[in-house]
């Protein structure tokens, strides 16, 4: 039995379970200006995943580098879940005025 796909599948899963509470603490503490970030883990992975010698771990490299990609798009997401009131704000951090912008 090929167990392979099974394992990507799970890796998946945990990777994007991974990236959901990163993307929620990361806006939380430093705001959407932390995007850098996954942009730069984003490339990295891919790269890595360029030259990796197993299928499995290029696979497993590629989904971590797409969902550092994803996140840049979520982490302005959560922005406005925090301006709509979904999530809290953190009363250490300065805002910026479009966090008061109504729709």
């Amino acid at each position: 039995m090929n167990y392979e796909g099974l394992i990507l599948g799970l890796v998946t899963f945990l990777v994007i379970g991974l990236f959901h509470p990163l993307v929620i603490k990361g806006e939380y503490y430093f705001g959407v200006k932390c995007w850098w970030v996954f942009l730069l883990c984003g490339i990295g992975a891919g790269i890595w995943s360029l030259y990796a010698e197993s299928i499995m771990a290029s696979a497993v490299l590629g989904v971590i580098s797409f969902s550092c990609f994803w996140s840049i798009l979520e982490i302005y997401e959560q922005r406005e879940r925090v301006r709509k009131g979904w999530f809290p704000r953190n009363p250490k951090r300065k805002y910026d005025s479009s966090y008061d912008e109504k729709d």
